[in-house]
């Protein structure tokens, strides 16, 4: 039977190796739980299950930090709209749009592995995480303000789009990679890490909800239902007006572990050696747990972008079921009680684990969306928004796919805090942001191809020079090509989600053992040090 003992710590996060500060001060005990006032004066929580010692955060800050998903959304959904504004504002064919849009992202893959060694190596008195999101968030922000409201229709072309772009690319991923070294950092608790991935999944559905609401049913309407260039600067307007208020709310939930102590004395082994470029590449050779991870993620995240991609939502939508707003409304209508998904998700994978959970309801995703495409090919799709017993039937089938992919997303989230462990246990480093930025670099090499994928095959079937209109006519190459885009994509990702996970070896059971060993790792270090204080 389980046995729970709450208890408190003297430690921020209680990060470090036990015995760091040994050189100023002695330890007022060495049995367990030795330590306690060596290392700071903040209080923390932590509970003991099964042997194991967890350090929890308050709910509250874990919501708060998390709002650093809402930053990464609003830029999100703002540049799901880049083909349009390079179209519009800069002249730029369509074919030609895919082929840059890859291209970028490509470098933003290569961005991730060389910040996230500058990331893991920086650590300044006031801690890394505010001033390297804040730094980050300045530069994104000011490139997409002058690619969507300074530049876009004054007769610019393609050089200054692709520069003003590349520079956004830069600041998105210091912004990004940062931000995903929270989670590790604050909780190693099961049972709480899942809460982590429920609130960054709620984020994440919920800023590109409230913001489509905004920009598809509030703006476009305003301009003529056409992305035109004064459409697209309201749209940038209001996302960084969004993802200002996601930084500044970030930045006061991680306050209280973005100190300079959470960030050194981490590690088990080789605990002085810098990151390097060669850990990197060891960490693609020989962590099984993160090579099955970039399958899984990489092939969900390539489908998922393609299918969201402007273009495919808009023939979806405007041309097939015809009212792009009423389309909108009910997909949001859809997606809101999903966020209850989250929490269903989160009790299952602390009873579960993380692995089972993310193949439990990859399953459902697959059932669900193959209902779906029956659907679309055995009604007229039109009835959706003109048919209330459809209107039902589409709300109530998006509900469960939504509510299944927030449970995947939050497994996600949560598995990568766990793989940062395991690769702790593994190798005796503790190097969050090259786990991060290694998977980053990879996924963000395969799905760069999302927009080439969905403009390349869009222009298959006539959008060589122009986007893809709400008010065009529906036809068949349009309905088949959308099921592809937008259903189909999405069914191979998961199929080879389900393969990747039977490879993985993060089941509930083997990330006990490996806090077990961290904590043994960590009790033999302060051991020594403490004996060679006597």
């Amino acid at each position: 039977m389980e046995n729970t003992v709450t208890m408190t710590i003297s430690t921020g996060t209680d990060q470090r190796m036990p015995g760091d500060r040994l050189r100023k001060e002695q330890p007022e005990n060495t049995g367990k739980g030795m330590g306690v006032k060596m290392f700071g004066k903040k209080k923390e929580q932590t509970i003991e299950t099964n042997g194991v010692v967890y350090r929890r955060e308050k709910t509250w800050r874990i919501a708060l930090s998390c709002c650093s998903s809402g930053i990464g959304m609003s830029f999100y959904v703002l540049l799901g709209l880049a083909s349009y504004v390079a179209n519009q504002g800069y002249g730029i064919a369509t074919a030609v749009v895919g082929l840059i849009l890859t291209a970028t992202r490509i470098l933003d893959g290569v961005t991730d592995p060389l910040i996230a060694i500058i990331i893991d190596k920086m650590n300044t008195r006031f801690g890394k995480i505010r001033i390297l999101m804040v730094l980050g968030w300045a530069i994104e922000a000011l490139a997409v303000y002058m690619m969507y409201c300074w530049a876009s229709g004054k007769g610019h072309g393609i050089v200054l789009f692709v520069t003003l772009y590349c520079v956004y690319v830069i600041g998105y991923t210091l912004c990004n990679v940062t931000a995903q070294i929270i989670g590790p950092v604050q909780t190693n608790d099961p049972k709480q890490r899942p809460m982590i991935g429920v609130w960054s999944t709620a984020y994440n559905y919920m800023i590109p909800m409230i913001l489509n609401i905004v920009l598809t049913v509030v703006l476009l309407p305003q301009y003529g239902n056409v992305y035109s260039v004064e459409m697209l600067a309201a749209s940038c307007k209001v996302c960084l007006a969004v993802s200002a208020v996601g930084l500044i709310l970030c930045c006061i939930g991680v306050s209280n572990i973005d100190k300079p102590e959470n960030f050194v004395g981490m590690s088990t082994a080789k605990r002085n050696e810098p990151v390097k470029v060669r850990d990197m590449v060891e960490l693609v050779k020989s962590n099984r747990a993160l090579q099955t991870f970039i399958v899984a993620a990489s092939s969900d995240k390539i489908a998922s972008q393609t299918a969201s991609q402007a273009v495919v939502t808009t023939m979806l939508f405007g041309i097939i079921i015809g009212n792009m707003q009423l389309g909108t409304i009910l997909s949001v209508i859809g997606m809101l009680p999903s966020i209850v998904f989250a929490f269903i998700g989160a009790k299952y994978a602390g009873k579960h684990g993380n692995k089972e959970t993310m193949v439990t309801w990859t399953y459902v995703c697959i059932t669900v969306t193959a209902v779906l495409v029956v659907l679309f090919i055995f009604i007229d799709p039109t009835l959706i928004a003109t048919a209330v017993p459809m209107m039902i039937v589409y709300v109530v089938l998006t509900l469960l796919l939504n509510g299944a992919k927030m449970c995947v997303t939050m497994s996600d989230s949560a598995m990568m805090a766990d793989i940062i462990d395991y690769e702790l246990d593994r190798s005796g480093k503790f190097i969050p942001a090259a786990v991060t930025g290694t998977y980053s670099f990879i996924d963000k090499l395969v799905s760069s191809f999302s927009a080439a994928i969905a403009t390349g095959l869009v222009a298959l079937i006539g959008y060589t020079e122009r986007m893809p209109q709400p008010s065009d006519p529906s036809t068949p190459a349009i309905f088949w090509m959308t099921m592809g885009l937008y259903f189909g994509l999405p069914l191979i990702g998961w199929v080879c989600t389900l393969c990747a996970m039977r490879y993985c070896p993060l089941s509930k059971e083997k990330m006990e053992e490996v806090q077990k060993s961290i904590q043994n790792k960590k009790q033999q270090e302060v051991e020594k040090v403490v004996e060679a204080y006597k």
